[in-house]
């Protein structure tokens, strides 16, 4: 999964994605409510009528960014999950990757994750739908692993969204300067974690 994980915000334009990783950086700095639409452009070196060439709005923007960060999660946890030889793999590689990627785009993650409440209902209908389609990604990997016997788990959906939770906290408290944490650290042990937390039985 890690050749496939992409660097959020991705998009086709180079123009929308220094618009995303501008909107990012800003409102991680001022929040969403504390940025202009100028602020934004500045820092992506455009002017403000140039943010309207591509976004209807500054709560266009902050979706759009959502929307293209949940579907790359999307997306790459299903290949991963596709390509693992069992569910013991799969969820340690998905689990694993997922945090290590919230924990090298901590600033995009937080965008992504927390500042949801400031979509318009339509707009948190569109992302919540894609939330649940990564929660069943993880959900199927640990119904497969309970039917192979692999995994130890009476409700397979709470485990599923206990696991996520666990990965998406990542961004919230992580930043670079911790001492001794790293997102390879980080990786690492919420792999394991995902492991012990489904009761993971290796031959």
């Amino acid at each position: 999964m890690t050749s496939q994980t992409p660097s959020l915000p991705a998009h086709d334009n180079p123009t929308v994605v220094r618009l995303f990783e501008a909107a990012a950086d800003a409102f991680a700095d001022k929040g969403f409510h504390g940025t202009t639409t100028r602020d934004i452009a500045s820092r992506a070196g455009l002017s403000p009528a140039g943010v309207y060439v591509h976004f209807a709005s500054k709560e266009d923007l902050l979706f759009q960014l959502s929307r293209v960060g949940h579907v790359a999660a999307r997306d790459a946890l299903a290949a991963a999950a596709d390509e693992a030889a069992s569910p013991t793999d799969a969820l340690q590689e998905v689990i694993s990757e997922f945090a290590r990627w919230h924990a090298e785009q901590h600033r995009v993650a937080r965008i992504v994750q927390y500042e949801f409440r400031h979509l318009s209902p339509e707009h948190q209908r569109e992302v919540l739908t894609l939330r649940r389609e990564i929660d069943a990604v993880v959900e199927r990997i640990i119904a497969e692993g309970v039917a192979s016997g692999e995994f130890d788990v009476d409700d397979t959906r709470s485990t599923a969204l206990a696991a996520l939770s666990l990965v998406v906290d990542v961004a919230r408290w992580y930043h670079p300067g911790i001492k001794r944490t790293t997102p390879e650290s980080i990786a690492n042990s919420y792999g394991a974690l995902a492991l012990r937390l489904v009761g993971a039985r290796r031959d």
